[in-house]
């Protein structure tokens, strides 16, 4: 019954295209869907393990703008700057594990893109929020003028950067984030200290009052063992003044938030999709059924059974299953892959493609969803081929 129902399908091409189509575009609106979810959540993942520390500390001016969460979630370039005092300071208070500081700068342009760059200067002997990233990419340390790249960044290990004035080389390359920190620069602090002077001499940027040697832009902290970060941050903003300090889940909790407001638009909409596929699907094979009646008329009297005639609508739903699946997947896989920073563009938010073996199992359970949506619909149409009267539809009284 198998041959027949390819030949079924065979002499039937704009029956079959119709049918083809309609489960192509169920598994790809199922495939796109989840793999828009799963990326979402992969790039918030990913975004609170690069955030890396407890709590951060910012000038209390930086804090109250909202460019300061631009800059730290968004990747927007900009920089914020306090004296290096209030470091001692908040290295007095009670509670604090480890603690490290970085300083900000912002390109106005550079040899690698045609838009700025946010560059970011760690301390190699404290830090522990970049460096067990960086050391994924290259276990080397940092020398002078030696940079560390974002994937997104058009430039590659042993290229030389200019940052106002100062050449750069390119020690190593990061893997992809899906966060802002794919379009960052990090170098070290005697690195950076160097570019802010460049920046000073050509009036590009701005310290006010503050002593660029002695400035730094943030502080880095995760809690001693046996104080939680609720209490540590409220100690320092108690007892140190011009500074703020704020959990690193609560600045990301407005993208979470966001993010699960995506997720649930999306999984309704991949239900939707589902459900109205499936009557749609329904209604072309409930039509095909109908239009084959005699046909199926003249197989029963030939001999086939009623059973055999239900498993060859079954057969052919299958075929058309597989066949559209493929195409579906095939078209999300052209679309999703090579516009993923599109996408992530377009939704304003950390967007991370999930590892092959999760792409390859997502498209598996699409494929499954439009072949059993087929299946489903091919089956009430099974149902009511067993029903039929073979005399009546012969005789034409139908």
């Amino acid at each position: 019954m198998q041959s027949l129902a390819v030949k079924n399908l065979k002499g039937k091409p704009v029956r079959t295209a119709v049918l083809v189509t309609l489960t192509a575009l169920l598994a790809l609106g199922v495939f796109a869907g989840t793999v828009i979810i799963t990326s979402l959540r992969s790039g918030l993942g990913s975004l609170e393990d690069r955030l890396g520390a407890e709590i951060m500390v910012v000038p209390y001016e930086a804090a109250t703008k909202k460019s300061f969460e631009n800059i730290i979630l968004q990747g927007s370039t900009g920089y914020f700057y306090m004296e290096d005092s209030l470091l001692e300071k908040v290295k007095e208070r009670e509670g604090i594990g480890q603690l490290s500081v970085q300083l900000y700068l912002a390109s106005t342009s550079s040899g690698c893109c045609s838009i700025p760059v946010q560059i970011i200067g760690f301390d190699p002997e404290t830090d522990f929020t970049v460096q067990p990233w960086i050391k994924k990419s290259s276990t080397e340390p940092l020398g002078k003028l030696d940079i560390v790249v974002g994937s997104d960044l058009n430039a590659f290990v042993g290229d030389t950067l200019q940052f106002y004035g100062v050449d750069c080389r390119v020690a190593a390359k990061l893997d992809k984030t899906g966060t802002s920190f794919d379009t960052t620069v990090f170098t070290n602090m005697e690195t950076i200290k160097e570019m802010t002077r460049a920046s000073l001499e050509r009036g590009l940027n701005s310290f006010k009052d503050i002593d660029p040697d002695k400035a730094v832009s943030c502080i880095m902290i995760n809690t001693a063992e046996g104080y939680s970060p609720d209490e540590v941050l409220n100690d320092i903003n108690l007892h140190v003044k011009k500074v703020k300090a704020v959990r690193t889940k609560e600045m990301i909790s407005g993208v979470s938030d966001s993010l699960g407001g995506v997720s649930n638009v999306v999984g309704v909409l991949i239900g939707a999709v589902w459900v109205l596929g499936a009557v749609i699907l329904l209604l072309a094979f409930a039509m095909s059924v109908n239009e084959r009646k005699k046909e199926f008329a003249v197989l029963r009297v030939a001999g086939a059974s009623r059973g055999k005639l239900a498993r060859t609508v079954m057969s052919e739903a299958l075929a058309v299953g597989i066949t559209g699946s493929i195409i579906g997947i095939a078209l999300g896989l052209i679309v999703m892959l090579p516009f993923a920073g599109a996408v992530e563009d377009a939704l304003a938010m950390p967007y991370l493609l999930p590892p092959a073996a999760s792409i390859i199992g997502i498209a598996c359970a699409a494929a499954a969803a439009a072949i059993a949506a087929g299946m489903l619909a091919a089956a009430v149409s099974a149902l009511r081929i067993s029903r039929i009267d073979t005399g009546v539809i012969l005789r034409g009284d139908n």
